[in-house]
């Protein structure tokens, strides 16, 4: 079997390729939805992959990896190991988690860091509104991720939150020290949220990037004893191209709030000073950036051998990344914890593939499937409905 083609359209935002192969198998795999620039930069590998026996996943990914890098660069690279994937499930007749080494849980749990709820200011009432709204929804989340502080918009709109000039435009931009004022703000929308959890659903929270070491580890020495299941990115994080230990290894040990990061991480090489060093709790890795599902298998392997938990990034995956975040989560040592929900935006997300109704939220969990692949396909006939002009040929092999 050889691959013949590698073909990307976007589809609402979401980046989607499909890899064709000279016996009819096709693999699928999709970006996360607000990255559809990457078009280009995923088409760059067509000519690295084309002519090479897909079920050689590793063989393939070995020439492509290395010319990948940090969030947002290793999207294209690990799109093309998952739809690498697909295909050798699809040929093989397994799911793919078979394949990564066989599933130890029949259900995997998710949890919510994705179906929002508009907040109606800053102020500690209008998160615990938003919060009771969350734990109200029919999925019974089991966590629920809340942003806060430089990762939304209440370094803006409160007034003297920090030491800064807030920048409204670009991808988490702002860095720096809390007022004292903001840091009691701050505080005091967390009491809010964990008053309305109790202890009956974890809050996690999603902060940066962009606190300073001491505002970090206050934060977190502030919350213990409260609710909260971990603090995610303070220092760094979402599209910072480097990782910083260090500045974490002035956290992690002094507070026993658990502290989480790793969604921007490309490859397992940068993860071992975190991982080695237990500079953090908690490593959540996206399988869309990071550079795939055995990428993100081996980084959840090594951490569990150091003692850290693992709760894998997704909010931006669309349902293609929810097929495979199923499939790998299946497979994934006791170490896991849960891995954060994608959802289909636009809905009609949901009529243009056939499996999709097997990945429902129930409890907080979702049954893993047992069809070969990742478990979803591509109604073709709905989906061409949706393809831009220049995708017109998504579906030509």
């Amino acid at each position: 079997m050889k691959i013949t083609d590698l073909k990307c359209a976007i589809l609402g935002n979401n980046p989607v390729i499909r890899i064709t192969t000279d016996e009819g198998v096709v693999g699928i795999a999709g970006g996360e939805t607000y990255k559809p620039y990457l078009k280009p930069m995923i088409l760059f590998y067509r000519d690295l992959i084309v002519g090479k026996d897909p079920t050689d996943v590793e063989r393939v990914m070995l020439g492509i990896r290395r010319l990948g890098a940090f969030k947002p660069w290793g999207t294209a690279v690990s799109m093309i190991e998952m739809a690498l994937w697909d295909i050798a499930g699809k040929v093989a007749g397994v799911p793919v988690y078979k394949l990564l080494g066989g599933k130890i849980r029949d259900r995997v749990r998710v949890y919510n860091g994705n179906i929002r709820f508009p907040l109606e200011g800053n102020q500690p009432e209008h998160y615990a509104q938003a919060m009771q709204k969350m734990k109200d929804l029919p999925e019974r989340f089991s966590i629920i991720k809340q942003a806060v502080a430089f990762h939304d918009s209440m370094y803006s709109n409160v007034d003297k939150f920090y030491y800064g000039t807030p920048v409204t435009e670009g991808r988490y931009p702002n860095r720096g020290m809390l007022t004292e004022k903001g840091f009691k703000h701050l505080l005091k929308c967390v009491e809010a949220m964990a008053d309305v959890l109790d202890d009956e659903v974890g809050l996690a929270l999603d902060c940066g990037p962009g606190m300073t070491v001491g505002d970090a580890l206050k934060l977190a020495k502030a919350v213990e004893g409260m609710n909260v299941t971990w603090l995610e990115d303070m220092i760094t994080g979402d599209y910072t191209p480097y990782v910083l230990s260090d500045l974490y290894l002035q956290v992690t040990p002094y507070t026993s709030t658990a502290i989480h990061t790793g969604e921007q991480i490309y490859l397992r090489q940068n993860f071992i000073e975190l991982i080695e060093r237990k500079a953090v709790n908690i490593i959540g890795p996206d399988p869309a950036d990071v550079g795939g599902l055995a990428e993100m298998k081996f980084i959840a392997e090594y951490a569990d051998l150091h003692g850290l938990l693992f709760a894998p990034h997704g909010t931006g995956d669309g349902l293609l990344g929810l097929a495979a975040l199923v499939q790998l989560s299946a497979t994934l040592p006791d170490n896991y914890i849960a891995f954060e929900l994608p959802s289909g935006e636009p809905k009609w997300w949901f009529e243009i593939l056939n499996g999709i109704e097997n990945l429902i939220v129930q409890d907080s969990h979702i049954v893993v499937p047992d069809i070969p692949g990742i478990g979803i396909t591509f109604n073709e006939q709905e989906t061409i409905k949706y393809l831009r002009e220049d995708d017109q040929g998504f579906f030509d092999n």
